[in-house]
């Protein structure tokens, strides 16, 4: 625990993601609980430290305040159960901190705010100003617009993103499980090299919540690899965040990275999603691999349309994904120079195209070559 323990006392900025399943008691939010993390929070920040929130629990609201039975399952109808409760979510947030003279900042983001590399950059410095002034800032997804494709999927991935963009230290995922479980055994520690940690998962989540188990591991690894810490930690024990930082053995603690990811390369690999892909040879899959750029003479073949500048994956002919990348040209320019040599594709094209399909430095390895 030496490790932990000394990681733990350099983390200065903390994200603490708050599930539904922890926030709620029968479908109705938990005061105590909800106080009781606003308070170990509030202490945090007291020993210097700067804590962000991810909370969900809009929809748990609102499905009480629109007279819902259960939790609706029609896009439609949760949309409005996060229109209702949304309000009233950052009105208890506000409360809880209020004895602790910390104002609260209400933040909603779409993946799409954050796939859009200028909106990052510009939340991550509203959220730095919010941070210099103070303030906690609570930050859940927009599900009132979000829909498949500008959705996160849950909360426990917003988190991870958050992590990244506000270069976080340590990333807290309270749950209504104590740990990663091997059965009825606590996983203590997962390591990057470690790829056992998804099979200890069940997929069952809890009812008021779209997360899981298998999501908390995902985030955690994806934090891991930008150079964050991440506890997943019982969110219902008092105190359990102070037990956290101070080093104890509590929850299941990912490694982070040696390797320190780059925030831009975290960002296409966690929080951009391919337009289509690139399908390579075996020689330009091993060239990829070893941080070289792709050429068009290793394009086997073309799927999805995508423009100049967005994010493509690059498989292999038999499916295996290898990598994910900004790419330098549109589908219909490489339709045009797939498979073809540097000297054919300037007469190919009629105008000067460049050698590389994408460059190394817009390259993130995901896969085996």
């Amino acid at each position: 625990m030496d490790d932990r323990q000394q990681w733990m006392r350099g983390a200065r900025r903390v994200v603490v993601k708050i599930g539904t399943g922890v926030l709620t008691t029968a479908g109705r939010i938990d005061r105590a609980v909800l106080d009781g993390i606003a308070a170990d929070c509030a202490q945090l920040i007291a020993s210097g430290r700067e804590v962000v929130v991810v909370s969900s629990g809009a929809i748990a609201l609102g499905v009480g305040a629109l007279g819902y039975p259960a939790r609706p399952k029609t896009m439609d109808a949760l949309q409005a159960c996060a229109a209702a409760g949304q309000g009233e979510l950052i009105r208890l947030w506000q409360e809880a901190f209020r004895p602790h003279a910390k104002v609260v900042a209400q933040v909603l983001l779409t993946h799409a705010d954050l796939a859009d590399r200028k909106r990052f950059l510009n939340a991550r410095r509203a959220l730095a100003e919010l941070a210099r002034r103070g303030a906690v800032a609570v930050i859940n997804e927009n599900d009132t617009v979000s829909v498949d494709e500008i959705a996160f999927g849950d909360n426990d991935a917003l988190s991870a993103q958050v992590a990244n963009l506000v270069g976080a230290d340590l990333l807290v995922m309270l749950s209504v499980a104590p740990a990663l479980l091997d059965g009825d055994r606590r996983v203590p520690v997962v390591r990057a090299e470690d790829a056992s940690a998804e099979g200890f998962v069940r997929t069952e989540t809890s009812s008021g919540g779209k997360g899981g188990m298998v999501t908390k591991v995902r985030a955690g690894r994806a934090a891991a690899s930008v150079g964050a810490g991440a506890v997943i930690a019982p969110g219902r024990e008092r105190g359990v965040l102070a037990r956290v930082v101070a080093g104890e053995d509590v929850g299941t603690f990912f490694v982070p990275s040696v390797e320190r990811m780059a925030s831009r390369k975290h960002w296409i690999a966690h929080t951009l999603r391919g337009k289509g892909a690139v399908v390579v040879d075996d020689g330009a899959a091993r060239a990829v691999t070893a941080g070289k750029s792709l050429l068009p003479s290793g394009i086997a073949e073309l799927r999805g349309e995508f423009g100049q500048g967005e994010a493509v994956d690059v498989v292999k002919l038999d499916g295996t994904l290898v990598a994910r990348r900004i790419t330098a040209y549109g589908s219909d320019e490489l339709a045009q120079i797939r498979g073809k040599k540097t000297a054919e594709i300037e007469p190919t094209l009629g105008y000067h195209l460049g050698d590389e399909v994408v460059h190394a430095d817009d390259l993130v390895l995901l896969g085996p070559a």
